[in-house]
Parts: C-alpha cells; sequence; structure tokens
C-alpha cells in the first residue's frame, strides 16, 4: 500500500518533479543520439535513460525502450547490494550479467552513476545500451548456436568502471579486447558516460533546489502517486481470474512447442500474473532471466492501460508476478539468454494481452508481427568488422481500437520506441544496396482498425561474412487479431549467393558462413482489431489508393466496393448484413 496520502505533498509539485526527471531521461538520450559511434544507437535508439531514488527504485524512464528500462531498478540495486558502504560521488559502475547483476541479456551494458547531494546519496543515472558486438561466438552478440551463457560473449557482474572520477585502464582494456568492434565500443561507452554526467547534474540540481530532506521525500511522494494510479486503473478492472498463451514452434535447434502461459487474477486493486505451466527452459537462447520476465510484464501492462500513469517503479507495487524457476521466464544457470528481450520476451507480452484483453476487450492490443530479419556482419574493406542489422525488414504492429498498426516498426517490447534508420544513410554505413524497400499488400490483418502491413525489403550484402537468421514469423501467422479482426499475414525470407545465384538454407535460427548475399524478406504483419465490415469506408479507399489493401480484398474483407474512377466507395448488401449481426462489436 501506498505510504504517503494523496494530500501530504503539494500535486502540483509532484506533477512538475516528474516532468523534470522525465526531461532529464530525454536530455541523456538526445546526449547519446548526439554522442554514440555506433548506429545502433545514433540511428536506431537501441538504448534507454533512466533515473532511481536512492534505495534503487525507477522512478523516471521517459526516454528509451520500455524492455530496457522496466528492469532497471534490479541492476541498481545489485550495485547497491554489491558495494554497499562503498558507493562515492564520481563512481561510475558497468554491470551486464543476468544472473548475478540484474541486468537482462548480455549485450546490453548499463552504465550506473550514483548522485550525491552535500555528500548524501540521494540517487542514480543509468543508461542501458545494446553494445555492437561482445565477443562470443558470432559476431553482432546474437550467437543462435548458443547452448550455455558462456557461449554468448562477456559476462560483467558489477564492477567500478569509473573510481572517485578515475577511470579503470585496466578494466577498459579489458572490455575493448573483448569486443570485434573496440573502435565503435570505446566512443559508444563514452556517450553512455556523458549522458550519465549530464543526468546526473540536472538530478542534484532540482534535488539541491528542493533541500535533501524535501527532495528525498518527494522522490518517494511519486513512486507513492504511481502506486495510486495504478491501483485505481486496477480497481476499474473487474475482478476475476483469465488465462492466456503464447507459443513459439522452435528451440532454436529443431522444431518443437515452447510455451508461455499465464493466469491473470485481478483482485480490488492488485493484480497477479502466474506463469505456472510455462514450458521448462530450453537449450537455445531464448530464455528469460526474472528482471527481463518482470520488465515484459510491465510493458504489455503499461501498454494496455491508461498511457498517463507514471512509468515508475511504485507502479507495479501492486503487481505480483510469479515465475517458476527452471521455466523459460525464470531460467537457470547457465541457461543461454541473448534473445530474451525479443523472444521470449515477445511471447510473454503476448500471454498476458490475451488474459487482459479478456477481462477488458475494449483495451486489447492486436498482436504484432514477430520477426523474420537477421544481422550481417564482416569486414570492412577499411579493416575492422561491421555489424548490420537489417532493421527494414521489421514486421508491422498491432491495432488498438481508435489506430491502425504501425506499418513497420522494430519488436512489440519496444513499443514502437526503437526507429528504422534512413535507408540512404544506412547504405553510406554499411556494405549494402538496398533494391526495394515497401509496405506490403493485404497482408496486415483486417479489422475496423488494420494491422500494420510489414514490408518487402530486397537488399544486397556486398561483403561476405556471417549471417544470423532469426526467423520467429516465418512459419505461421503471429499478428493476431481481437475482437472480431483479422490476423496479420506470416513473413519469409530467403537468401541467395550474390555470385551464383544458388539459394541458401534458412533455418530458424541459425549462424551461416556467406559470401556476398541477395535477401529477400517479406516481413509479417500485425492483427487487425474489431470486424473488418465496421471499418469506415473512407478508410478502406485510402488504403487501396495506397497500395496496402486491393481492389478485391476491399470487396471481399471489408464489404467495400471502389468505383472505377477509385474516387468514392459503396457499402456492399454482405458488408450491410455483417453489421446487423454483430452488433456487439463497437
Amino acid at each position: 500500500m501506498s505510504t504517503v496520502s494523496s494530500t501530504e505533498y503539494d500535486p502540483v509539485l509532484i506533477a512538475i518533479l516528474q516532468r523534470q526527471l522525465d526531461h532529464i531521461s530525454l536530455q541523456m538520450g538526445t546526449i547519446m543520439i548526439r554522442t554514440a559511434r555506433s548506429p545502433i544507437f545514433s540511428q536506431s535508439h537501441d538504448f534507454s535513460c533512466f533515473l532511481s531514488n536512492a534505495d534503487g527504485e525507477t522512478i523516471a524512464q521517459a526516454d528509451g525502450l520500455p524492455i530496457h528500462s522496466g528492469s532497471g531498478g534490479f541492476a541498481v540495486r545489485a550495485v547497491l547490494r554489491d558495494f554497499a558502504g562503498r558507493i562515492e560521488p564520481e563512481d561510475v559502475f558497468i554491470l551486464s550479467d543476468p544472473y548475478a547483476a540484474g541486468g537482462n541479456h548480455l549485450p546490453d551494458w548499463t552504465l550506473i552513476r550514483p548522485v550525491f547531494v552535500d555528500g548524501e546519496l540521494i540517487g542514480f543515472c543509468s543508461n542501458r545500451a545494446h553494445q555492437s558486438d561482445i565477443g562470443g561466438g558470432a559476431a553482432g552478440t546474437y550467437n543462435a548456436k548458443a547452448t550455455e551463457i558462456f557461449h554468448e560473449g562477456i559476462r560483467l557482474p558489477v564492477l567500478k568502471l569509473i573510481e572517485k572520477g578515475q577511470l579503470r585502464d585496466d578494466l577498459w582494456r579489458l572490455l575493448l579486447l573483448n569486443s570485434r568492434c573496440p573502435d565503435l565500443l570505446e566512443g559508444d561507452l563514452g556517450a553512455m558516460i556523458g549522458s550519465t554526467r549530464i543526468g546526473a547534474q540536472r538530478l542534484a540540481d532540482i534535488v539541491g533546489q528542493l533541500g535533501v530532506k524535501k527532495g528525498n521525500a518527494y522522490l518517494d511522494a511519486l513512486l507513492d502517486y504511481g502506486e495510486r494510479r495504478m491501483r485505481q486503473a486496477i480497481s476499474e478492472l473487474p475482478s476475476g481470474t483469465w488465462e492466456g498463451s503464447d507459443v513459439s514452434d522452435t528451440d532454436c535447434f529443431k522444431i518443437v512447442d515452447v510455451e508461455t502461459r499465464v493466469k491473470l487474477t485481478i483482485d480490488g486493486d492488485t493484480m497477479t500474473f502466474d506463469f505456472a505451466g510455462t514450458s521448462p527452459q530450453i537449450r537455445g537462447f531464448k530464455n528469460s532471466g526474472i528482471a527481463n520476465t518482470h520488465s515484459a510484464v510491465y510493458c504489455a501492462l503499461s501498454a494496455f492501460l491508461d498511457p498517463d500513469i507514471p512509468h515508475n517503479e511504485g507502479t507495479y507495487r501492486c503487481v505480483k508476478i510469479i515465475a517458476p524457476e527452471g521455466t523459460t521466464v525464470n531460467a537457470l544457470a547457465p541457461a543461454p539468454m541473448t534473445m530474451n528481450t525479443v523472444y521470449p520476451a515477445i511471447d510473454i507480452m503476448n500471454a498476458c494481452w490475451g488474459a487482459l484483453a479478456q477481462a477488458d476487450p475494449e483495451r486489447a492490443c492486436a498482436g504484432w508481427g514477430k520477426s523474420v530479419f537477421g544481422i550481417s556482419s564482416g569486414k570492412k574493406p577499411s579493416g575492422g568488422v561491421f555489424v548490420l542489422y537489417h532493421w527494414h525488414g521489421s514486421s508491422g504492429g498491432g491495432a488498438v481500437k481508435g489506430r491502425d498498426g504501425f506499418p513497420t516498426t522494430s519488436h512489440q517490447m519496444t513499443l514502437g520506441g526503437m526507429f528504422i534508420p534512413n535507408i540512404e544513410t544506412y547504405e553510406q554505413s554499411y556494405p549494402m544496396r538496398v533494391h526495394r524497400y515497401q509496405m506490403r499488400s493485404d497482408t496486415g490483418g483486417a479489422g475496423q482498425y488494420r494491422g500494420g502491413t510489414g514490408v518487402d525489403y530486397v537488399v544486397d550484402v556486398l561483403a561476405g561474412g556471417e549471417h544470423l537468421l532469426r526467423g520467429e514469423g516465418a512459419r505461421k501467422p503471429t499478428g493476431a487479431g481481437v475482437n472480431g479482426g483479422q490476423w496479420g499475414a506470416k513473413g519469409s525470407i530467403k537468401a541467395f549467393d550474390l555470385g551464383s545465384g544458388e539459394e541458401l538454407a534458412c533455418p530458424p535460427y541459425g549462424v551461416e558462413e556467406v559470401e556476398p548475399l541477395h535477401l529477400v524478406i517479406e516481413a509479417s504483419a500485425g492483427g487487425g482489431w474489431g470486424h473488418p465490415h465496421l471499418r469506415d469506408p473512407d478508410a478502406v479507399l485510402r488504403d487501396v489508393r495506397d497500395g496496402v489493401v486491393s481492389r478485391q480484398s476491399a470487396l471481399q474483407t471489408y464489404g467495400v466496393e471502389i468505383s472505377a474512377d477509385g474516387k468514392s466507395v459503396a457499402s456492399t448488401e454482405t458488408r450491410g448484413k455483417s453489421l446487423a449481426a454483430t452488433p456487439h462489436v463497437q
């Protein structure tokens, strides 16, 4: 329960303070984009900035990816645990390990800087960022052949990277030595350090203006306010128990069902997610640690409920998560888990969304298409290693009430927070040539609000090396429709030797040695929301003009006939009968 009543603190000051802290996170992100060396940061924004109080509870996380920052408190509390009594001004800590340090997966390195005012620890500023390469069995950090975490790259417990303002040169050299891209890593770590320095200065200024005692009290009040808002939102839902699940059909080595199952219980103003019945941890690298599982649940819940609820850790005090040890949602060492921020995080979200949709169908979130794009890496002509993420092959997002799904966006657990880079800039940064990049037709799940289409992505990778495959969305539709909406289309991936034209093997997951190759991706599509015959006919006409819905589908699926000149629409008799037969769908 909340420890502070709503009348004890000035509500206007609480609102202003939350906005100020959120803005600090945004400032840190801007610094990171402008100073980081890797395109994965400067263009794609695969990092997150967040602030914590002195107890390690997250108080602001306005900038970045929810799957990153939702588990940030685990990492900060690991610093408090491992360095109790040894945290000094101008220290900076670094960590990554999901078992020992509250990390989510190894490529996400977290820099954590303590913040002091008048000699007293008042909080922390953190930046969690996905590094281009951390060693291990495959360039680019995703080793689909891994069967132990030791195959996935360097593991970082909580370490002091900077001690009382002095960089530890020995540790710095160790980190650079364990990356195939030390030039990128050195610049990116510098950007992370700079972002936390500015963030710490801003946080110290705000708390200093209030005074340490009052400032700390108001930081706690922010958490209490978040808790009250969440309890209020939960209490507006019906009490009861509902179940949801999602199933992957591969453990990265063979075709097998891997189920994520959840039982949602709402009891007044509290909520419990119980993952009993989820499949045992698997051989491949799609296992989740406890911090990542919490983050995935929070991500699903934040997308489902009122977006104005503060995204601080107090918000989730009334949410209980039961994740049995030894399952894919709470794997035991040394299970590999580099893929966990994507899968099973998305599977966890889908299971939670399925259960939540039964509690409140109007807020239901349609499923996003699961990815079929991978990563290419190889030698640069000038020396060194390039790591090319094929973000442009990203899938379509699921629809919600009032909005169509994004036509293409990064993985579902980013909720649109990761950017798709500019094609021309990417061609200048990597040895590649893009032949086609366009939205697919008749693929987005039909509905009152249509699912995102996904894209056709055709590209030549002009240098040989490795290609890392991940085709979760290539064998079956994965973007579930809701409330009468249809599922989005599945995706596909094909690869050909650029010289001979020979088609190459594309298993669901793999690390393949390749020569220059021609890559053809049909990205999977998101699900629709509501019955297709409830879609505004003018919206169907716009889709036809845009080429994302064909005239035939407009007629057969949406019950809308387009005039010969493409300027007007008419509803068919079938559409009218369907609408009359489904009055419950709004």
